[in-house]
């Protein structure tokens, strides 16, 4: 499905759907844990629903209601993946149950769909076998799945780990310490999105584990409790995919838009995106007691007040947000860095590599080194409110790579653009983490069209 983006003017109010990253350990723990558990707003997106296919092949059983998901855990009964697991295009599937399924004896094989078998799972094979397990990548010379595992692991030894390549692979080491007996004990050197460990910790004290995090997250610990009991969850909205409508009302003249059932917890690192829009001049309000988020487009981005002229955004914390920045930035006066982004370079796609592709084949004036991302931007208006002669934004043609998020950005960045239009190619990957992106967009006045 190939989308036309013009200039739009977004106005009314709405809803992202519920956190991935939410639904997802949300899922995970209720099939842990003894009793039925009860998901209210879960998102219905492609991962989520591979995590939901997932979880019945080590015990648990699931229902699907309107709005709502029910899953009886396997607790007690929880067993070895009596199938093959396929992740799809989940990572954080591949992450976290893989070394779930270390903790038990005997054999276990992941696989997923072309992307997935590119990511690397060498940093996960190595815990494993520190651990005491053994992990195989099944390919000689590759780096990604299939992989294949033979438990178990304990938490005899402790695990040291760079931790830069992902959070995922130590949220799933968390998580399999639920089903390990002692204390896990992990040592990083490079722990790298750091607020999704907050989030992992929040949701492994909710079911009764103590756990330890020290303020640098170079050392965390997690001990079990007794039991896991089943209690119901309500998932908020996720950021992540807030990011979208909130740069395409911001970029897009006249809109006038709000966002509800923003997630004010704190968290989601994603959310780090608000103060670093405001600081460029961006005037979103955010009601952190209503939970609403209220932008207002065609706002004059500038650089110009900030230390040495120029925005560094350290991305570490929240490397999805990355493609949204970089949009945003295409538009806002002045230097914009992003910084220790190499993590950027793992996810669907090297998306360092292909922001700096397809953001050039529209005008935009971007490089990239292993690490960092360097955007010099213009506004589209001067001071006065008159076009900027500078501003080369155009339209064009341009490739999700069948990522999500990169098909969201471009797609955004497109309704900013008087007299333009921008065809993203193979834009349904967008159900991978906001089902309805198009659709739900086009209610609030994007006239997204499928050509």
């Amino acid at each position: 499905m190939n989308i036309k983006s013009t200039a739009h003017k977004l106005s009314g109010r709405i809803t992202v759907p519920g956190s991935k990253s939410h639904t997802i350990r949300a899922l995970i723990l209720a099939t842990l844990a003894e009793g039925t558990t009860h998901i209210k707003n879960p998102l219905p997106s492609a991962d989520c629903k591979s995590t939901a296919n997932a979880i019945p092949l080590i015990g648990a059983k699931i229902s699907f209601g309107e709005n709502e998901w029910t899953v009886e855990g396997a607790g007690k009964n929880i067993h070895l993946p009596s199938d093959v697991v396929n992740v799809g295009n989940s990572g954080s599937l591949l992450y976290f149950l893989s070394l779930i399924a270390s903790t038990f004896e005997g054999w276990s094989i992941f696989t997923g769909d072309d992307s997935i078998r590119k990511r690397p799972v060498d940093h996960v094979r190595d815990v494993i076998n520190q651990l005491g397990g053994k992990a195989y990548i099944s390919r000689p010379g590759e780096k990604g799945c299939p992989l294949v595992i033979q438990g178990p692991i304990s938490c005899k030894n402790t695990v040291r780990t760079p931790g830069n390549v992902s959070s995922q692979y130590i949220t799933g080491l968390m998580m399999a310490s639920m089903l390990m007996k002692g204390t896990l004990h992990i040592e990083l050197s490079d722990p790298k999105e750091t607020p999704y460990l907050t989030m992992t910790k929040v949701w492994l004290e909710k079911y009764g584990a103590s756990v330890k995090i020290s303020s640098d997250f170079k050392h965390i610990e997690v001990t079990a409790p007794e039991e896991l009991k089943a209690f119901d969850n309500t998932i908020p909205s996720d950021w992540e995919g807030v990011a979208f409508p909130l740069i395409a009302a911001l970029l897009s003249r006249d809109s006038n838009l709000i966002i509800e059932n923003v997630d004010s917890s704190g968290t989601q690192g994603d959310d780090a995106i608000v103060e670093i829009l405001n600081s460029i001049g961006a005037g979103i309000e955010w009601n952190k007691e209503k939970c609403t988020l209220l932008v207002k487009g065609g706002v004059r981005l500038s650089t110009e007040n900030l230390l040495n002229k120029e925005l560094h955004i350290n991305i570490s914390g929240f490397p999805d947000a990355v493609c949204a920045l970089a949009v945003a930035a295409c538009f806002t006066e002045g230097k914009t860095v992003i910084e220790d982004a190499g993590m950027c370079r793992k996810k669907e796609t090297d998306r360092l590599d292909v922001l700096v592709k397809e953001l050039s084949k529209l005008g935009a004036e971007i490089f990239a080194t292993e690490d960092t991302l360097t955007i010099n931007g213009h506004s589209p208006y001067l001071k006065d409110g008159s076009k900027n002669k500078e501003f080369k934004i155009h339209g064009g043609n341009v490739l999700s790579y069948d990522d999500h998020r990169m098909a969201m950005s471009l797609a955004c960045l497109g309704l900013a653009l008087e007299g333009e239009e921008v065809i993203v190619n193979d834009a349904e990957c967008c159900s991978v983490s906001f089902p309805g992106f198009f659709e739900t967009m086009n209610t609030i006045g994007s006239g997204f069209e499928k050509v």
